[in-house]
């Protein structure tokens, strides 16, 4: 039946995306002030309407995306499927974060000599070139030091000094490093699936068409897309023995956002299994290479930016603000008020105690799925991929689209299973939990645990994947998949 194949599914997800962006141009993150008048207010009613209309085009999104994967796909048809989902959202203004304010801000806080690692977008004259930007940017963040790498502010730098910070050019130009990081990630991704021997397809249904990329690296424009772009593109050179190269990427990748400094340690898993000589020489260049080759991108990035070495010490700075997301954080406040209330302790420093605690117990996961793939029980891609999952789930802030770092990674690794299946189930529930203005109200957090409980459900008793179609050309037809359910099998892990 038509409706229920690839095309139509393809047709049921760019309705839902068409209202998701209509809704959004309303009811997203809007500018302050929009000297074009294309994105401004109209009101708390017709906000509200269109904020309706953006979740139920959400929905539809999400419920397209899930059948989707229940099709047999090809790599052509899913690449065609990305591109109508991607479309209705290349105009619209910045939907489910203002995070993109911040960016044109600090690259205008560039361009007229600030130290973005001292000081925040509130510096900047409101009638200046980053005047406008200055002014959308979140509450919390007008303050707050940039906790991004020079690459990125360079890249910001540039947009603002393109487009003299006038705000809808601004964003539309940081939207152009979005779909440019989204077109690496398919790249990325299309390679290590190959390398790994599994389905290019499911690879791209999984890190690429899900709602919650589309949402928070298209429509919200976050540099964590640029990030795993890079990581990833560094990973696929190094599965090929370029590991200079791949680790240079990794260099770049660490210049927009410190998590991806993760991935050398796996390149370097990839380095000493590869290596010839004695048993020291081999550990030295596996472990201590790597690292020597970013570290040496990294410094010449910074400078050629001119922006200092400030970001080494502004990266702990997201986890003065705290999110419900964050487990860590969770409940070093929770034991930190109770030690408030009953011995009148200060929380803080109980919270902080905490959150360090999450943090060392996520390094000694990684280092032992390092080990695992050291010893051959893990492959390396698929081990980083965990291991970006699990500094995730400690980190002190958590935001939704951070779930992406490991998610992106496991797609082209494990594609079923059971981790793969709580990937997918994470990933329907997580874009509800942000409204389209970036803000997270309780109702979101309830539609989240609502979604994620129906998912469950349905995934332990309908398998969510169907056989392949055949690939097209001198290629050989990838292999079919196995069910994706609860009580699948860890697959290549």
């Amino acid at each position: 039946m038509w409706a229920l194949s690839a095309a139509g599914y393809r047709r049921l997800g760019a309705a839902g995306a068409l209202a998701t962006a209509a809704g959004g141009w309303i009811s997203g993150k809007l500018p302050a002030h929009d000297p074009w008048g294309l994105w401004i207010d109209h009101g708390s009613t017709v906000r509200t309407a269109a904020a309706v209309l953006a979740y139920t085009g959400l929905t539809v999104l999400v419920v397209a995306w899930w059948q989707y994967g229940r099709t047999a796909s090809s790599v052509r048809e899913t690449l065609t499927t990305l591109a109508w989902w991607t479309a209705p959202f290349l105009l619209t203004p910045p939907l489910y974060s203002a995070d993109v304010y911040s960016y044109i801000a600090q690259g205008a806080m560039v361009i007229e000599g600030h130290d973005v690692y001292t000081v925040g977008p509130s510096s900047l004259d409101p009638a200046g070139i980053g005047g406008d930007a200055a002014a959308s940017v979140g509450n919390h963040w007008r303050d707050t030091p940039a906790p991004y790498g020079p690459l990125f502010l360079l890249l910001s730098a540039a947009v603002a000094k393109t487009t003299g910070g006038t705000i809808v050019p601004a964003v539309l130009a940081m939207r152009l490093i979005a779909l440019a990081s989204l077109v690496l990630i398919v790249w990325a991704l299309r390679r290590l699936a190959r390398e790994h021997g599994t389905s290019e397809s499911r690879a791209l249904w999984l890190g690429a068409l899900n709602p919650l990329l589309l949402m928070h690296v298209v429509a919200g424009m976050h540099n964590d897309g640029l990030m795993i772009g890079l990581m990833l593109a560094g990973l696929a050179l190094a599965l090929r023995g370029r590991w200079v190269a791949a680790s240079a990427l990794v260099g770049l990748a660490m210049m927009v956002k410190s998590p991806a400094a993760v991935a050398l340690l796996f390149i370097g898993v990839t380095v000493h299994a590869s290596a010839t000589g004695p048993r020291l020489r081999r550990w030295a260049k596996g472990l201590l290479a790597p690292g020597l080759v970013a570290c040496a991108v990294a410094g010449s990035a910074t400078l050629i930016s001119g922006t200092g070495f400030g970001w080494l010490r502004t990266q702990g700075v997201a986890g003065n603000i705290h999110t419900a997301l964050s487990v860590v954080s969770d409940l070093g406040l929770g034991l930190g008020e109770l030690g408030r209330l009953l011995l009148g302790t200060d929380p803080e420093p109980v919270k902080s105690a905490v959150q360090t605690l999450g943090l060392a117990a996520a390094v000694a996961l990684i280092l032992v799925l390092a080990r695992r793939s050291m010893d051959g029980r893990l492959p390396p891609v698929h081990a980083l991929g965990l291991g970006l999952l699990v500094l995730v789930a400690l980190s002190p802030m958590v935001q939704p689209w951070y779930l992406l770092w490991g998610l992106v990674v496991v797609a082209a690794t494990q594609q079923y299973g059971r981790v793969a299946t709580v990937l997918v189930v994470l990933s329907a529930a997580l874009v509800y939990e942000t409204h389209p203005t970036g803000a997270t109200p309780p109702y979101g957090f309830a539609l989240a645990a609502i979604t994620a409980l129906v998912a469950t459900l349905v995934v332990r008793r309908t398998p969510l994947v169907a056989e392949e179609a055949p690939v097209p050309g001198p290629r050989a037809a990838e292999p079919a998949p196995e069910p994706l359910s609860a009580e699948a099998p860890q697959g290549t892990s």
